[in-house]
């Protein structure tokens, strides 16, 4: 197939393009030139803004794809452009979600009150009524995330892809990424602790106790390149996660073994843990999702399994640390003042 991806060069975008190319797919890849990935030599890039996505149809049609990937749509006006871009020149639209849509994590961002939404959640899960984000906090997404607008919202994203009679679209909700490359570095706040020698890691015990769903970059990669490969797909709405989802307790268990630490996880009743370890959040709402659909209708399994993934993150973020993180991040007499 003629693949072309809207923004397939960052952080999934890259595994995305390196699978569907190993598996004998003709790729091109828009985006803006500022990333510079390690992809394979034949792919082709056409350079422009997907926000005028309308001025690149003339390059896009002298491509000819037949399916069209969107990694980094933000808003429903930005979808609502893209489908009037695309129609009569592709086959299906493949559209990235999140699992943000969910009105269980408006709960858990404090953006609704509730009341708490059974989990794990599943595609037909109640989405939320509310702004997914303060617009504090989209402002500090946006600096890791620059392809986020000011009106981000993934629901009208959702609802644009899906209901246009002339041009099929498939949406896959993404959950928390990990993995070599991840801009938010997800694992690094353990393993330094690790590494810096901690005989005890702290954790509040809501924040210990909480589940979430998280997907190894390959893997979400995978689950993304086969719905776009799958003419069953059409029409439908998965959720990508692994399976099952580990409490944030369980999870830094997980890559302790993985990194070697033999240290023991101290979890304290939230008042008593330090200011910096308190997440600001109402974690009483758990956010486990469900997988079963993509792997039941489109057979879908993780190609990389859960202790080769964490372990090869590991090795990145310790080949990789971030830069500038605030010191009380890691404020470590605080924690031991609150075990003492």
């Amino acid at each position: 197939m003629n693949i072309l991806v809207i923004g397939g060069s960052g952080f999934i975008g890259a595994p995305l393009v390196r699978q569907l190319h190993e598996q004998g797919h003709t790729l091109a890849v828009l985006h803006r030139g500022q990333a510079t990935p390690e992809l394979p030599q034949d792919v082709e890039h056409i350079r422009g803004d997907r926000n005028r996505l309308p001025e690149l149809r003339s390059a896009i049609a002298g491509f000819a794809p037949e399916v069209v990937i969107d990694m980094v749509l933000s808003s429903g006006a930005q979808a609502r452009q893209m489908m009037d871009t695309l129609r009569g020149l592709v086959w299906r639209v493949v559209a990235l979600s999140s699992i943000d849509v969910y009105r269980a994590f408006a709960i858990v961002n404090g953006n609704d009150t509730g009341p708490l939404q059974p989990t794990p959640l599943t595609e037909d899960s109640e989405r939320r009524a509310v702004a997914p984000y303060s617009p504090e906090r989209l402002k500090m997404a946006r600096s890791v995330f620059s392809w986020l607008t000011d009106d981000y919202d993934k629901i009208p994203v959702e609802d644009a892809v899906l209901s246009d009679p002339e041009l099929p679209g498939t949406v896959l909700r993404l959950p928390m990424v990990y993995g070599p490359g991840d801009p938010l570095h997800r694992l690094y706040p353990y393993v330094k602790r690790m590494d810096d020698g901690r005989r005890r890691i702290l954790m509040a015990d809501d924040y210990a106790a909480w589940r979430t769903p998280r997907g190894y970059v390959e893997n979400v990669a995978a689950a993304i390149a086969l719905a776009a490969t799958s003419e069953r797909a059409a029409g439908r709405t998965y959720i990508v996660a692994e399976q099952p989802a580990y409490s944030e307790l369980e999870w830094a268990k997980k890559i302790a073994e993985q990194a070697g630490w033999k240290g023991e996880f101290v979890v304290l009743p939230r008042e008593r843990a330090p200011q910096h370890l308190q997440i600001p959040a109402n974690l009483g709402q758990h956010g486990d999702a469900s997988s079963a659909r993509i792997r039941t209708e489109l057979g879908f399994r993780d190609p990389v399994q859960l202790e080769q993934a964490i372990r090869r993150t590991i090795e990145w973020e310790r080949a990789h640390p971030p830069q500038n993180l605030p010191a009380q991040m890691f404020d470590y007499e605080a924690e031991d003042a609150a075990v003492a």
